[in-house]
């Protein structure tokens, strides 16, 4: 699908290269040509050569050359049907698609599109003029923001009347805009008395923009003292996805590449507090965690991520997900003071907020050091638990030229001086498992042939699937997996490091070992599970178990125990998956070989060897 060769020609032809090139460089008539610095590398001689006659322009130095629809794309960062879109607009060429399904749904987003053009101009004036925007207005001058900023950024006011802006735009008026279009856009929706309604009420307006600089959609902020939600965003629709969008790339694009950096912040405010103190390449996800999608769109741009999230963010919900992109794309984390954001910053300690993106720290790092910062690194007991945890915060970097260069340095920070340290994180980051999204676990299949590992925490089943775990929806209230959950919530050096979720029978005990792997920190924990865990973790706190904390022998067989009737688990798979016709001769070897091991530990009375032994047959990488 796009467009037919025809019009694609017929927009070459009628495009004036110059005019186009010149909205972005300074071009100066050299005999036939035009010349000027070239947009795409940094030169002070230009080489940068436009042919007028041809339509086509040439770099002496980099080498980029192309038409005016690759040096559109090229520039904006836009796809081939986008930039012939903007050039035939130029031209008010009407173009035709391959598929008639395309060109409809182009032409709902241009009737969308200039729905929303109406809207930022309605709210942007209101804003400006309005008497019932005095609020606002008194609210922006109290955060720094004069004029040039609120036209800068198109900012606006939202009245707090259910339908003003539906008036003022003819919803539903002959001539006016159509209800369809204006639900569409997300600029309102149809009540129960099916009038027309606005979305947004008594809220100051962020308009979002797409990189080449049409708008798509809102983010609403309420007032102090207002009600309901901080903030409201657009709905998804077929121009915003909030998923892909990422507010304030359509300014900072072109600092952005000549940077090589883009910073990534939480709010619209943090954006414009950045662009305040001078650093005009910050963007911000529009109400929601950054994305793939996000990830990938900025890698068009740059090769290097600054997160200036929360801490608290940085470290954990966006851990997985920037984690995966190391290696091909550099990610920094900027700290800031406690309690503080870059908006607020920018305001009453720029030379702070400049500072911060400077001395920006490897995400990887940033995971590790808060472990570390958090640690007992005067005990042996300490320096064990900590070296497990922060090898955990880099164990989802999978390319071990990227990894291995920080496990050194945490095997040096936490003294783990002998000549296998490494190998012994190395094995710990292999068989790391990161937790699923909390409440989505992944549904599996119950057929006999695809059952789960049970070592494997990614393999654990759902609580539905039958005839595999015999489990129950309250575990009892004293067992071996609550004396270690105890263990590891009071006495954390006393769990064995390779010790993994799926070793837990009861999903709740499951879940909540999981949660102590996740958050290291206690009152992170506390702070961030849900209330079904924080009642066990809480209840694990308060109950002391003297006997249990003084005797390392009880400590090691309950560990014992607990990989016991791991194995016998692993029997039952490994059993059934023989009856399935499976049985070939390493199944029957690792059956007999399993069954050997745990007759070896319950015959020594739960000794720490043999359980040793019999952990190396369960580690998911055995």
């Amino acid at each position: 699908m796009g467009i037919h060769d025809e019009d694609v020609a017929r927009v070459r032809e009628a495009t004036d290269i110059v005019a186009v090139i010149s909205e972005y460089v300074q071009l100066k008539r050299v005999g036939r040509r035009w010349q000027g610095l070239c947009p795409f590398h940094a030169e002070k001689t230009p080489s940068f050569s436009v042919n007028a006659e041809m339509g086509v322009y040439h770099c002496f130095g980099c080498k980029a050359s192309g038409d005016a629809i690759t040096f559109l794309r090229e520039v904006e960062h836009a796809d081939f049907v986008e930039a012939v879109e903007r050039l035939a607009g130029r031209s008010g060429i009407t173009l035709r698609y391959t598929s008639l399904g395309e060109g409809a749904d182009r032409q709902k987003r241009g009737k969308l599109t200039e729905a929303l053009e109406q809207a930022v101009e309605w709210y942007h004036q209101r804003l400006l003029t309005s008497a019932d925007a005095g609020l606002a207005r008194r609210y922006l001058r109290e955060r720094g923001y004069d004029g040039d900023v609120v036209r800068q950024y198109k900012l606006g006011w939202a009245p707090d009347d259910w339908d003003a802006l539906a008036v003022d735009l003819g919803v539903g008026d002959k001539g006016g805009m159509s209800r369809e279009v204006f639900s569409d856009a997300g600029l309102g929706f149809r009540n129960k008395a099916k009038r027309m309604q606005d979305s947004f009420r008594a809220r100051l307006m962020f308009p979002i923009f797409d990189p080449s600089g049409k708008p798509v959609g809102f983010g609403g902020r309420v007032l102090p003292g207002g009600e309901g939600p901080k903030y409201k965003n657009s709905v998804d629709n077929a121009v915003y996805r909030k998923s892909r969008v990422l507010y304030g790339l359509n300014w900072a694009k072109q600092d952005i590449v000549n940077a090589g950096e883009v910073i990534i912040c939480e709010g619209y405010t943090d954006v414009i507090g950045f662009t305040q103190v001078g650093i005009s390449r910050a963007v911000a996800t529009c109400g929601t965690a950054a994305t793939d999608e996000h990830i990938q769109t900025l890698r068009r741009y740059a090769n290097r991520i600054v997160l200036a999230f929360d801490p608290d963010t940085a470290g954990s919900d966006a851990a997985e997900r920037f984690l995966q992109w190391e290696g091909e794309i550099e990610v920094k984390v900027a700290v800031f003071p406690a309690g503080t954001d870059p908006g607020e910053l920018a305001k009453t300690d720029p030379e702070r907020l400049a500072a911060a993106v400077g001395e920006a720290m490897a995400f990887p790092r940033f995971r590790y050091e808060r472990v570390l910062t958090q640690a007992d690194l005067d005990s042996i007991r300490g320096r064990s638990v900590a070296a497990r945890r922060a090898t955990e915060a880099v164990a989802p970097i999978k390319e071990p030229l990227v990894r291995d260069p920080y496990l050194l340095e945490i095997a040096t920070r936490c003294r783990q001086d002998d000549p296998n340290a490494l190998d012994r994180l190395r094995r710990i980051a292999q068989d790391f498992r990161p937790p699923p999204p909390r409440n989505a676990r992944s549904s599996r299949s119950n057929s006999e042939e695809e059952a789960p590992h049970p070592a494997d925490k990614s393999n654990v089943p759902d609580r539905g699937d039958e005839g595999y775990y015999d489990e129950m929806d309250s575990p009892p209230p004293y067992n071996v997996e609550r004396q270690v959950l105890w263990l590891a919530a009071n006495e954390p050096g006393a769990v064995w490091p390779e010790v993994v979720p799926g070793m837990f029978h009861y999903p709740l005990y499951r879940d909540a070992f999981e949660a102590m792997l996740i958050y290291p920190a206690m009152e992170d924990l506390l702070a961030e599970v849900e209330p079904g865990l924080l009642a066990l973790m809480q209840e694990l706190l308060v109950v002391d178990d003297e006997g249990l904390r003084a005797s390392t022998h009880r400590q090691e067989v309950v560990m014992a125990i607990l990989l016991y009737e791991s194995g016998q688990r692993e029997l039952t798979y490994l059993e059934r998956k023989a009856r399935t016709g499976s049985a070939d001769d390493d199944l029957l070897r690792r059956v007999a070989t399993l069954k050997t091991a745990m007759d070896k530990l319950r015959e020594s009375d739960w000794q720490a060897d043999q359980a040793r032994a019999l952990l190396e047959l369960l580690r998911p990488s055995a």
